[in-house]
């Protein structure tokens, strides 16, 4: 092969811009200056108060290390809240994935009814359901339980049906042909399949936990968020900045972990 067509092949082929192409552009325009517009957004004020968010950020860089002793016990506290919701959500997501699998179960009428009820649950945000969890079992760290719990499902529950219909179908063929049941099948062809995919899943909606269990905090759904919020709301900033070092690191380290244990697992 000539060097003239290795450069041929290696040139990526150009696309005249159609003018459908041209209209989503100006939509596109057209969309982000009404969305300025109507939502006020004036960019110079933010450049124009750089000045406090330096001083705040400054004094966040002395922070208050005397108050890892009041930190420490509120991350743990957080800590635990995000392995509950992603245990209790990871069980409920592990059932449901089998009953909303069309390979698993043929009624397309309770995959189809299943999967509306699931998709409805994940577009609930996990704020809203840790308001609905503290305004039903008042603040504290059962009601961040709860909505971390649901989270967990939304996310789960979608990988893992998806990674259940992508499986072989000689196993189960093969065990249903022998008069195995739906549990001897779901033991033995599914399981061996997927576990590794499921136990994944499990540890990337505990990556995701960690942090949402910081914010949920705000709301009173109890861990260190509550905290953060009123150490911010009296302005003590070298206390906001223990806080927000510490959580940095936590978040780092448990990222770190679960990623190299996903690399592991699906090795």
């Amino acid at each position: 092969m000539s060097s003239t067509e290795q450069e041929k092949l290696m040139t990526l082929p150009k696309k005249k811009l159609k003018i459908l192409n041209w209209l989503w552009v100006l939509l596109f325009v057209a969309g982000l200056f009404i969305s300025t517009n109507e939502t006020k957004t004036d960019l110079g004020a933010l450049f124009a108060n750089f000045r406090d968010f330096a001083e705040i950020f400054l004094q966040m860089l002395h922070p208050d290390w005397s108050y890892l002793a009041t930190v420490v016990p509120l991350l743990l506290e957080t800590i635990k809240m995000a392995i509950l919701g992603t245990a209790i959500g990871s069980v409920i997501a592990f059932i449901y994935s089998l009953l909303i699998a069309r390979n698993i179960v043929k009624n397309k009428a309770v995959t189809g009814i299943l999967r509306i009820i699931m998709n409805i649950i994940r577009t609930i945000p996990d704020l809203l359901l840790g308001a609905i969890f503290v305004a039903i079992v008042g603040i504290g760290p059962v009601a961040g339980v709860l909505a971390l719990a649901i989270c967990t499902f939304g996310i789960v529950v979608k990988l893992f049906y998806e990674a259940i219909e992508t499986i072989d179908p000689g196993p189960i063929e093969a065990l249903t042909a022998v008069g195995a049941n739906k549990i001897q099948i779901i033991v033995f062809a599914v399981l061996p399949q997927v576990i590794t995919y499921f136990i994944s899943y499990c540890l990337y909606a505990f990556e995701i936990n960690v942090r949402a269990s910081t914010v949920l905090g705000y709301i009173g759904a109890g861990g260190i968020g509550l905290y953060l919020q009123q150490t911010l709301q009296i302005f003590d900033y070298p206390k906001t900045g223990t806080i927000i070092i510490v959580i940095i690191i936590v978040v780092v380290l448990i990222d770190y972990v679960s990623s190299k244990s996903r690399e592991a697992l699906m090795q």
